[in-house]
Formats: C-alpha cells, structure tokens, sequence
C-alpha cells in the first residue's frame, strides 16, 4: 500500500481531476489525500474575514462567486447525470451551509468549520467521479480519525486506532479517500493541522499504517538544487535524507514543510516527491540513507532580520546567553542563526511582530543593533566537519558578498549564510556555479 496526497493545483480543475484520477486507480488498494481545490481555501477565509467583520453582504457575494464555480465544475466533470446530480446536491448542501454562518455570531470556531468544507468538496467531488468509472473507492471522513492532543500535535496512537477501525468497514475498496489538512481537537471540534496541512496528513496516515511509500504529488518536478526563478540550468535532486530535506524545507524550499516529514521519518517509511503534470518523471525520494560527501541543493529565506547585541559586561559572564535567549521566548519569537564571541552575540529572526519590545528589553543588557531585508541562503548536504574542502568553496564562491553571519557545525547538513536581501540572487548563482558547475 501506498499514500498518496494531492495539492490544491493537482485537483484544481476538472481535467486535473480525471488526470489524478488515472494515478490513483493504475493500482489496488492505495491511499488517497486530497487538498482543496486550488482557489478555494483563500475563498473561505475571505468568507470569513467578511464574517468577523460582521459584512454578510460580502460573505454571501464570495459565496455566490465560489457556488457558480463549482457548478461548473461539475456541469464539465461528469457525463452521467446520475453522478453529476449526486455531486451537486453534495455541493448545495456545502453553500446551504456556508450560507448559515451570515445569520449567527462568528468564532474561530466557526471559520475552522468553513475552512474545512474545502477538503470535503474535493474528496466528495473525486469520489462521485470514481464511482462514475466503475470504481468502487471508499470515502473516509478524516474527522472520523485525525486527532490533536492538548498541545495541539497530532495524537499518533489515536489516529493509528481509529485508522484501523474505520478500513475494517470498507474491506474489498479499490481505494481509501480521504481529507488532508483537518481534524478535531481534544475537545472534538473541527480543527486543523496548521504546519504542512494535507503534507502532514499524508504523513501521519502513511505511519499509522505502515505503508511502502508516502508519495507527495505536486506540479512541480521534485526539489531542485537551486531556485529555478533565479538560476538557470538547475536540475532536480533525486535523492535527499530526511535531515536533508528538514533543512531545505525550513530554510525556503517551498515543496515540502519539515514537519510533515518527521511521522515518515520516525517510521522509516520514504517519501517520494513526484509532479503530476509529469508523471514519469522520477521525482524525489527521500528516506534514511546518507550519501557521503554531496551538496545536494541551496535554499533561501527572505526577510529576516538580524539582530547584534554587544557588551563588554558579556566577557566570561555565565548566564548572559539564558537572558538574551529568554527575551525571544518571553515574545514567543524563534532564532533561525545565532553567532557569539567574547563580547556580543547575533541572531537572526523572521518574525518582527515584538521587534520593537525584544529591542528595548535587549538594550538592559548591552547595545543592540538591527538590520533588516536580510536573507538567510543556506546549502545543504553531507557536511560532516571531516569532509574537507566544501567550506572554502562555499567561502570563495562569497569573496565579493558581504556576509553578515555564518552558521556552521550546528548541524552535519547545512551552513547558512546571512546576506543583504538585495544580495540574495548573486549569492545563490555563485554558490550554484562554485559548488555545481565547478564540482
């Protein structure tokens, strides 16, 4: 058995639909993860954001505009009037109820329930659809057994069990289909997964059941080594650790979330980064197996900020770190690099929400400094200290680059880089050219 989940944009018309469709049903018994249609989760947040703002009108013309789109949908989807007027009345039922929410006071609450009606059209739509081929798939209701705790983190022994109980209903199925990115909280309401959404649940299915592979179905060509937009002549790695591919995702790679792959991670189950408007192509897998001394890839995150504090009360005083670190925890604000000497420390951060306030209360302890539009450009790859020679490449591929912070040994996997944001394209193409081209 395989997992395998769907993007907004695989199943964002329906053309796109039918061409998922012919993946999922090419063998038996797999697992299918669907995402709302591209388009459509923006569309029920603005019809929520019209409702805490208490503009009915708004919400019910947003309303209207997605209702028509998915009757066209559906008009252009089916052939057979039986599944085309099963889909709608699914369908009416969803805007009926979008439609409710203009009459009642409007919660976090209530919006997590419109955000998830996403999802439930996806599925409901593609599984009219299988029905109307001859299929016979079995449409699983992911509230029915995605959980979070108290902390909000996904309860793995719960989703396991109930997983196992809710197949057990549909034995004979082609497939299993069903939502990503919702699920109930501890006190069983409808909530979401946030980090990684539909990426997350594929994931966390994948582990629940033991899976061969969790395949990860985007339109794009796998994680390319560099930034396509910027570089050219890059190329798709093949092959990624899971450390790898945390590093990658967390430091700019849009194609994956690091979170979504630790359930995958921790089960030993690879995952397979593969493009649906290619379906042929390999793609890119990602599992346990280290390849000594590569570069696979570099990645970019923009807008960050960095932020120096100096002091000379710093030399040799034990506990200076604990303060200034208890300052960004006192205003829940991650550190992505940090660099310290005898007399000051540096960091970097992406969320300036507290900036001001972190600033102020940094300035008890030394003279604090910011920069800002920085970017953090990091490459990752096998970058264990006794490989040599990979740091003076990444160095002399600097040397006309004003780098503001280097972040090395922290982890075997990357070294990061801190640039001006308006430096951000040159580093990336020299790295490429000095680490790849000259490889």
């Amino acid at each position: 058995m395989k997992v395998m989940k769907f993007g907004g944009t695989s199943v964002g018309s329906p053309q796109r639909i039918k061409n998922v469709a012919s993946l999922v049903t090419a063998t038996a018994g797999d697992f299918v993860v669907l995402s709302a249609m591209s388009g459509t989760t923006n569309s029920l947040v603005e019809i929520s954001d019209y409702l805490y703002n208490k503009n009915p009108e708004g919400a019910m013309d947003t309303i209207g505009r997605l209702e028509a789109k998915y009757r066209s949908h559906i008009s252009e989807l089916y052939s057979k009037e039986e599944y085309k007027g099963k889909a709608q009345t699914y369908a009416d039922g969803v805007f009926e109820y979008l439609k409710s929410f203009t009459k009642s006071l409007f919660t976090q609450t209530e919006e997590k329930l419109i955000v998830a009606q996403g999802e439930l059209l996806s599925t409901h739509m593609m599984y009219y659809y299988l029905l109307e081929q001859g299929y016979k798939p079995a449409l699983l209701n992911a509230l029915d057994f995605m959980k979070t705790d108290a902390q909000g983190e996904p309860d793995s022994e719960y989703i396991k069990t109930r997983l196992a109980e809710v197949i057990k209903d549909f034995e004979g199925a082609d497939l299993y289909l069903t939502q990503g990115f919702i699920c109930r909280n501890l006190h069983g309401e409808v909530d979401n997964l946030l980090r990684g959404g539909s990426d997350y649940t594929a994931s966390l299915i994948g582990a629940a059941l033991g899976v061969e592979e969790i395949q990860i179905w985007t339109d794009i060509d796998g994680m390319h080594n560099n930034d396509p937009r910027v570089v050219e002549g890059t190329s798709a790695v093949r092959h990624l650790h899971f450390d790898e591919a945390a590093e990658l995702g967390y430091f700019g790679a849009k194609i994956l979330h690091p979170t979504c792959i630790q359930p995958a991670r921790f089960a030993n189950i690879p995952v397979r980064l593969l493009n649906t408007m290619d379906p042929q192509a390999p793609g890119t897998i990602i599992n346990n197996i280290k390849e000594c001394g590569s570069i696979k890839a570099i990645a970019a995150k923009d807008n960050i900020t960095a932020i120096r504090i100096k002091s000379s009360r710093m030399l040799l005083a034990h506990g200076f770190l604990r303060k200034v670190f208890e300052i960004f925890e006192s205003y829940q604000t991650s550190i992505d690099m940090v660099c310290t000497s005898e007399v000051g420390v540096s960091m970097s951060i992406d969320n300036t929400l507290h900036l001001n306030e972190i600033v102020h209360d940094l300035k008890k302890y030394g003279t604090v400094s910011v920069d800002l539009d920085m970017c953090i450009v990091c490459v990752v790859g096998d970058m264990d200290w006794e490989n040599v020679g990979f740091e003076s490449r990444a160095m002399e591929a600097m040397k006309d680059i004003p780098v503001r912070m280097i972040s090395y040994g922290g982890s075997n996997n990357n070294i990061s880089l801190l640039v001006r944001g308006e430096d951000k394209n040159r580093t990336l193409r020299s790295l490429s050219k000095c680490l790849f081209e000259n490889a």
